[in-house]
């Protein structure tokens, strides 16, 4: 495209949800109640790990972290969505784009991390019972975590600096709610083969990886349990990873469903509401899965509900 077709674009619009205006009071109230139903059991998660000794152990030391990047996650999206249903303002500036951009790739991939390093800690645990406690010492699991959040943070980082290169087009529409990589790609004049390849090599590792050291672990886990096919170890295998499990399944779900499987040019709300599911759903979610089939979560839960009002009195 010719130079004098391009101009520098200081502001993009966010389409935001494909809902209709009449609609936009009881969507906002909606999604303001899912946001903070995120954000509030998430944090309630947190607060019990942090308070009961009984849930100092590794796979609760990674709840937590994976507690904190689900709230963050959800912040990085759902407010600015929530203020631009308010105000129909759909504006977002340059910079604002690149830094939505870049804490949502950032999150993004350190959930997807988090998640493989639970499903290994769920193999150790049934897998190596007996040498748990010397496999997953504090010092691997605080280097496990450190990983995944410096990984995640270069990750971003490699996505943000190849789209700072890039030229935009004087069509500054962007057809989502949020400043989706691929959707930026698709308004830009420049060449993006470097942007797609990064996208391919990053997104391997950041997502493909994760997702088979997931099923590795899984799959071992299986073969263990069958190997000695008892009630007692199918209820023990159930009630440690079934949680887990859950969240897997809800969040590569969806990720599948947009970015390996994605729609045509033409179900671009397909794709939009595949996004709210796991920007929005998703770590709503996790907290309830956490503690309704957990027994140790609805027993810190107890016990924190007993203590409070003890000192209520």
């Amino acid at each position: 495209m010719r130079r004098e077709n391009q101009s520098s674009v200081s502001e993009f619009l966010l389409l935001g949800l494909p809902i209709r205006p009449e609609q936009q009071g009881v969507f906002f109230a909606l999604f303001l109640g899912m946001y903070l139903t995120t954000v509030l059991g998430n944090l309630l998660i947190i607060l019990l790990i942090r308070l009961d000794p009984r849930l100092h152990t590794p796979m609760y030391f990674f709840l937590s972290h994976l507690a904190l990047t689900d709230i963050s996650f959800s912040s990085v999206t759902v407010p600015k969505m929530l203020i631009n249903m308010h105000t129909r303002d759909q504006s977002i500036p340059y910079a604002g784009r690149v830094t939505q951009m870049y804490f949502f790739i950032f999150l993004g991939c350190v959930d997807n991390l988090l998640l493989a390093v639970m499903a290994y800690d769920r193999y150790v645990a049934i897998c190596h019972p007996l040498h748990y406690t010397t496999i997953m010492r504090g010092n691997l699991c605080i280097s496990l975590v450190a990983v995944s959040w410096i990984f995640s943070c270069s990750s971003a980082m490699s996505h943000t600096l190849s789209l700072a290169r890039l030229s935009f087009c004087a069509d500054n529409t962007i057809l989502h709610f949020f400043c989706d990589l691929a959707a930026l790609l698709k308004l830009s004049c420049s060449d993006t083969s470097l942007n797609e390849l990064v996208i391919f090599t990053v997104g391997a590792l950041g997502i493909i990886t994760p997702l088979i050291g997931i099923l590795v672990s899984y799959v071992r886990i299986g073969v263990s349990i069958l190997r000695v096919p008892s009630t007692k170890g199918i209820y023990k295998a159930l009630s440690t990873c079934g949680s887990h499990l859950s969240v897997v399944f809800l969040f590569y779900g969806t990720i599948m469903v947009l970015y390996i499987f994605p729609s045509s040019n033409n179900s671009n709300d397909k794709d939009i509401i595949a996004s709210v599911m796991y920007t929005v759903v998703t770590p709503m979610l996790n907290p309830f899965i956490y503690s309704l089939r957990n027994r140790d979560m609805k027993g810190a839960l107890g016990r924190f509900s007993r203590r409070e009002t003890f000192f209520s009195k």
